[in-house]
């Protein structure tokens, strides 16, 4: 990974961030952090649990990294950062944890021709059935943000294709015609038509647990006139161990733009 290389990355994981690049020049970045970079990056637990506490107002640092001393000003003061550097591997282990949204495009062989890119949002999300049992699904959609066409197990035909954070020469994008948020809602629409069809007797048995508890409840101080504040409690914790749910937690997702050959 060639210095100027660093120099670009740290420059897109910043922006990408919501960071303020205060100077940008060759050799060195200068960038106000944010509250969670700052916490992540900058190892000041007991300020941010005394501001916490004390409901101070927060004041993220600025950090300022060398990325090639022969082309940073002399008295330029931070840190030297490069290949292998202790603050660049921390950065690369934040990346996995903040991005979870990306933009990647099919690395295609367009002969030298003009080569149109479709986008696709793509989303992996797990499903979760809850009540006093769990059981998680992984799943993973596509939708064509053109013509709406929805792919499932779409990260497994993503594999199966090269990809690149920069589009490939003689290529270009088509313009969506649908917009981000619709094609979530979409998505999550399809989910929950999916879920209107499914065999929920799952949920009746979890119901049937519950009523049995709750009867046992009612029986445990059926002889007081006035239910104690441990009556309530016991029956709010009923709830939460038996009422079935269904949760869609969104894991990772972006915008992938491919010759359409997918569908």
């Amino acid at each position: 990974m060639l210095q100027e290389e660093i120099h670009q990355y740290l420059e897109q994981y910043f922006t990408t961030n919501g960071c303020e690049i205060l100077e940008n020049h060759p050799g060195y970045l200068k960038v106000q952090l944010t509250i969670d970079l700052d916490k992540e990056l900058m190892n000041r637990p007991f300020y941010w649990t005394y501001l916490e506490k004390t409901g101070g107002t927060p004041n993220p640092m600025t950090l300022t990294l060398i990325t090639d001393q022969e082309k940073a000003p002399q008295n330029t003061k931070g840190e030297l950062i490069h290949f292998g550097a202790p603050r660049l591997n921390q950065i690369f282990q934040t990346t996995k944890k903040f991005a979870r949204f990306v933009r990647l495009f099919e690395d295609v062989n367009t002969n030298g021709k003009q080569t149109s890119l479709f986008p696709w949002l793509g989303l992996n999300v797990k499903i979760s059935y809850q009540c006093d049992l769990k059981k998680d699904v992984m799943r993973s959609f596509g939708l064509n943000l053109i013509h709406g066409k929805l792919v499932e197990d779409f990260q497994t035909k993503l594999e199966e294709k090269m990809l690149t954070p920069k589009i490939p020469d003689y290529c270009f994008t088509l313009t969506p015609l649908i917009k981000l948020g619709s094609g979530v809602k979409r998505i999550e629409q399809f989910l929950r038509n999916e879920f209107a069809q499914e065999d929920h007797g799952w949920a009746i048995e979890a119901m049937n647990r519950w009523n049995q508890d709750l009867a046992l409840l009612d029986l445990f101080y059926e002889d007081m006139d006035e239910k104690p504040d441990s009556y309530n409690i016991e029956k709010e914790a009923l709830k939460e161990q038996y009422e079935p749910k269904i949760i869609i937690e969104l894991i990772n997702g972006g915008v992938f733009y491919l010759k359409d050959t997918i569908v």
